[in-house]
C-alpha cells in the first residue's frame, strides 16, 4: 500500500493557480499569471513548483468518449475471496492490466472493489466481465450495474 501523503504548503496564489488550471490546462503563463494577480515568472515558478512537489500530476487531454465509441460504461462491484495484502496486491497490479477498466476503488462495504469499467458496447463489456474481470487473483463474485445515462462525470 501506498504510504499517506504529506501536504504541500500552499497559498492563496497557489490555490488561484490550481483552480484555473483545473478548469483549463492549456492556459497560457501569461493568462494564467493575469487571472491570478502575478507576472509570468513567478506564476510558471510556482507552477513548477507544484508539478515537482507532486501535487499537480500531470496534464492530458480529455477525450468525449462518444465520440471515440466507448459511451458504454458499466460499475462492477468485486468481492474477493482473500482479503490479505499479498491478495490485495496481486489483484490491484492484475486489475491495472485491464484497459478497459478506467478506474478501480477499494470499497469499504459488503463486497471489496468498486470498478467503472469503459467498453465500446454491452457485447464487450460480456467478454471483459467473463474473461478479464473474473479471472482476477482471488475474484469470488461480481456484480454489475450498467450506466443509462452520465449526468455529470469528472474530468479529474
Amino acid at each position: 500500500m501506498k504510504n499517506s501523503v504529506s501536504l504541500v504548503d500552499m497559498d492563496e496564489f497557489d490555490r488561484k493557480i490550481l483552480a484555473i488550471l483545473g478548469r483549463d490546462g492549456r492556459i497560457t503563463y501569461t493568462d494564467l499569471a493575469a487571472q491570478v494577480g502575478l507576472s509570468k515568472t513567478p506564476c510558471q515558478q510556482r507552477v513548477r513548483r507544484l508539478v515537482d512537489s507532486g501535487l499537480i500530476t500531470g496534464f492530458r487531454a480529455i477525450v468525449d468518449p462518444a465520440k471515440v465509441g466507448l459511451d458504454h460504461v458499466a460499475f462492477t462491484e468485486v468481492k474477493l475471496s482473500d482479503t490479505r495484502e499479498e491478495a490485495l496486491r496481486r489483484f490491484n497490479d492484475a486489475v491495472r492490466q485491464i484497459p478497459e477498466v478506467e478506474e478501480c476503488h477499494m470499497i469499504a462495504s459488503s463486497f471489496d472493489y468498486l470498478l467503472k469499467v469503459r467498453p465500446p458496447d454491452i457485447r464487450r463489456y460480456r467478454i471483459v466481465l467473463g474473461e478479464k474481470i473474473s479471472s482476477l487473483p482471488h475474484v469470488a463474485s461480481t456484480s454489475t450495474f450498467v450506466a443509462m445515462e452520465t449526468i455529470l462525470e469528472s474530468a479529474r
